[in-house]
């Protein structure tokens, strides 16, 4: 999906939502928001992001389950989450 299109469904969706959350967005910026959806460096800097986007968890094409368990971990204590106390697994009535 190219930008152009990108730029046009956010504003789209956005138009869609002014009534209900009484936001407008004005002229101007509706006008500047189509004008960057034609700027070719614009569209650079977006491939430039895109391009240096990477997943944390991932280490070498697999999953990296230690990284995403740290993550959540630290995450729920910064947010102030209690950890649940740990209880194992019963193997009683396991139906899919």
């Amino acid at each position: 999906m190219d930008f152009k299109t990108v730029i046009t469904m956010l504003l789209s969706r956005f138009q869609t939502h002014k009534v209900r959350r009484g936001t407008m967005i004005s002229r101007a910026a509706e006008k500047e928001i189509r004008e960057a959806a034609h700027s070719e460096s614009f569209r650079n800097d977006m491939k430039t992001v895109a391009d240096s986007r990477h997943n944390p968890f991932i280490k070498d094409g697999n999953a990296d389950v230690d990284a995403y368990i740290v993550f959540v971990s630290d995450f729920n204590e910064f947010i102030n989450h209690a950890p649940k106390r740990f209880e194992p697994m019963v193997n009683t009535d396991m139906r899919l």
